[in-house]
């Protein structure tokens, strides 16, 4: 449980909603209010984001400290199922692959650096399009978004929106397309 500005707990209740970050100067984005405040809720009411490569989709996943718990039990999970069905499990690269994420600091605007290699890995070249997912969130490059299949339209159809509405904005401070 987190305390807000009112002294009131609240607690983790997943990541859902659209937003979009334009790119910022040296790799900077910023982590829309929704999605920040239920960061700091899972993180201990710190301003930590632990960001990841998704495992099949080319975009970044996001998610607060908190979930170190759940990837914990899930791997003794997957080791007891393996065991029982007599299969090879390798503890030491799943831990790997599930405990290999960055943890990232914010300020109370949402601004945080994106790892370059990170942004390299799901081809992040411009601004950021978060999708909430429930336990995570993710992160798109909106061109590699926009290569997805149908099943994407919804999510594909917000972006192009909220790109173009800041393409406008920059446009408006005359700032280039």
């Amino acid at each position: 449980m987190v305390g807000d500005a009112r002294g009131v707990e609240s607690e983790f209740q997943g990541y859902s909603g659209t937003a979009f970050s334009p790119a910022g100067d040296k790799g900077r984005f910023s982590l829309p209010p929704a999605f920040r405040k239920e960061v700091r809720a899972a993180s201990g009411d710190n301003r930590l984001l632990c960001i990841d490569k998704h495992d099949r989709w080319n975009c970044l996943i996001g998610f607060g400290t908190s979930r170190r718990a759940e990837l914990k039990s899930n791997l003794k999970r997957e080791k007891k199922l393996a065991e029982k069905r007599g299969h090879d499990f390798d503890y030491d690269e799943r831990s790997s692959e599930l405990f290999g994420f960055e943890t990232i600091p914010f300020d109370d605007s949402g601004r945080f650096v994106m790892p370059s290699h990170l942004g390299e890995l799901a081809n992040i070249t411009g601004g950021l399009f978060f999708r909430g997912a429930d336990e995570f969130f993710t992160m798109w490059d909106p061109e590699e978004l926009y290569k997805m299949g149908p099943s994407w339209r919804a999510a594909q159809a917000s972006c192009k929106n909220m790109v173009e509405q800041a393409q406008a904005k920059l446009a408006g401070k005359g700032g280039a397309k």
